[in-house]
């Protein structure tokens, strides 16, 4: 029996990745970037599970002179003479920080072990002063300078995005603890910090003139996440593997990842990248699933998502310059920059003349889980509902059964809880647009044509169905609209079925009260 790899799938420690046999993706050549830039800080922002403790790990590592961990791959191979440098390295990510003490309580943990282990003796008890007391004295007791390492730097502040007076608590106390990085740099080789953010308050983006964010840097894209090039020379096995166990090709299981978990890209002109968590979890269990979904979706990003009062459709679909896109604040969390710092967005194209970015949702798994989540937002889902009604709306449009999929769709919106926000066609066309994209139909919303916009357009292989919404208004109106407007003529040299249906929404009962059809 052929033996089966390991993936050490959630390990974050690279040690126990290469002491245990593991598969490890080589990223050992962004640590001879780093070492050879000249920069004395960085900074690296990318969404949850995205390997970026991993490597912070490899970077401790390497600093510390553990070259045995490192044979066989690329930095192995460089001229670096291997000292070891004293690291001091500084999770936040091991609270929730709901009260306003979690974080010194974090830091005193933390402390009194980097004191123990270097054997320093710090009396102040303040923790900026008391963190700039180690890095000096261990400075002083080994000889060499410091390496700091900061994993998941903005979590305090990403937990309390909607709690303002913890968020004030935590910014203010965040800030004079990494003042540190600019006052003692004499005593310091290299800073990195990651997360998932980059808070532009915090003084160590206002008061380190050389922090380098490599967040979007063409160079770094790479740097975690799994690009198609790696799937292809790490995995090769586990793929096979996965292909036998579903009966399908090699080139048919590579397809069905890449539609699944590719589709991430982090700069102007980067790599796709693949989503690290949910690819080694398909590959380590032989089973295909939405993964990094089920760690669920942080309650800031629902709450976002709940409140967008805009095409849906439109949000997930945009375009936007850098600006909007590199930092989060408390009074203005935009939620684009919410959605594509934690992943639910990606860049899609970039137009280097305009310097405008185009984002758009990075692939399958993360569509259906905002589907999935936004849905009960938008209709009570009901033990059984989603499993009869949508089954019956999915099968009546595929088999190109207008008058049956409108009486779907009224069981459907009929759902809707009397105190969610359905006042007006806005919300209508987003609960609508959610469930085709849910349930894999092709959907557009205000579809723009040379005589107007059309509401809603379902695509088909045989059908095309041309939707038109009257709220509190008539049927009949709605579908003269679609017909004096010629909404159909850009699809007359189609194949496919046109079916035209103008549908009155009623404010009073939150349902569809009537439509009409024509072909």
């Amino acid at each position: 029996m052929e033996k089966k790899e390991k993936y050490g799938v959630g390990q974050q420690d690279f040690r126990v990745l290469r002491t245990r046999d593991c598969v490890y993706v080589d990223k050992t050549r962004y640590i001879e970037k780093i070492v050879h830039s000249g920069s004395q800080y960085y900074f690296l922002a990318r969404p949850r599970r995205f390997g970026k403790s991993l490597f912070l790990s490899t970077l401790q590592y390497f600093f510390e002179g553990r070259r045995e961990l490192f044979k066989g791959l690329y930095i192995d191979g460089t001229d670096w003479d291997w000292k070891s440098y004293p690291v001091l390295r500084l999770d936040l990510n091991m609270e929730r920080y709901a009260e306003p003490g979690k974080l010194d309580d974090v830091l005193d943990n933390v402390f009194r072990g980097w004191e123990t282990k270097y054997g320093v003796i710090c009396k102040d008890t303040n923790p900026p002063q008391r963190f700039r007391s180690i890095i000096e004295a261990v400075h002083e007791k080994t000889g060499m300078p410091v390496v700091i390492l900061v994993d998941e730097y903005d979590k305090p502040l990403v937990s309390n995005l909607n709690r303002e007076e913890n968020y004030e608590h935590y910014r203010e106390k965040l800030a004079s603890l990494y003042s540190n990085f600019k006052s003692s740099a004499e005593h310091v080789r290299l800073v990195f910090l990651t997360g998932v953010s980059r808070f532009s308050k915090l003084s160590v983006f206002s008061d380190l003139n050389n922090l380098r964010d490599i967040t979007f840097e063409d160079d770094y894209a790479d740097i975690c996440g799994i690009t198609e090039r790696e799937v292809q020379d790490n995995f090769k096995s586990g793929v096979a593997a996965l292909a036998d166990k579903e009966h399908r090709s090699y080139e048919d299981i590579l397809r069905i990842l890449k539609d699944n978990f590719d589709g991430y890209r982090f700069s102007r002109y980067g790599s796709e990248i693949y989503n690290p968590w949910s690819l080694l979890n398909s590959l380590d269990t032989s089973e295909i699933a939405f993964y990094w979904n089920r760690t669920g979706m942080p309650t800031i990003v629902v709450e976002s998502l709940q409140n967008i009062d805009a095409d849906l459709e439109e949000v997930l679909n945009t375009q936007c310059t850098i600006n909007t896109l590199i930092g989060l604040d408390l009074k203005s969390a935009n939620p684009l920059a919410l959605l594509y710092q934690t992943g639910y967005l990606t860049i899609k194209d970039y137009d280097k003349d305009e310097q405008i970015f185009t984002l758009g949702v990075p692939n399958r798994e993360v569509k259906e889980g905002l589907f999935d989540t936004l849905l009960p937002f938008y209709v009570k889902v009901k033990q059984g509902f989603v499993e009869t009604v949508v089954f019956s709306i999915t099968k009546n449009i595929r088999q190109g059964n207008p008058e049956k999929l409108m009486s779907s769709l009224q069981t459907y919106f009929a759902g809707i809880p009397y105190g969610l926000k359905m006042d007006n066609e806005n919300n209508f066309q987003n609960a609508f647009y959610i469930l085709m994209s849910l349930i894999g139909i092709k959907v557009s919303a205000e579809v723009s044509t040379s005589s107007g916009r059309i509401d809603i357009l379902l695509e088909t292989p045989k059908y095309i169905y041309i939707i038109e919404l009257k709220y509190d208004g008539t049927a009949e109106s709605a579908l003269r609209q679609i017909e004096d407007r010629l909404y159909e003529r850009p699809y007359r040299n189609e194949q496919r079925k046109i079916f035209k249906i103008g549908v009155s929404f009623s404010s009073k009962t939150r349902c569809i009260e009537d439509w009409k059809i024509a072909d």
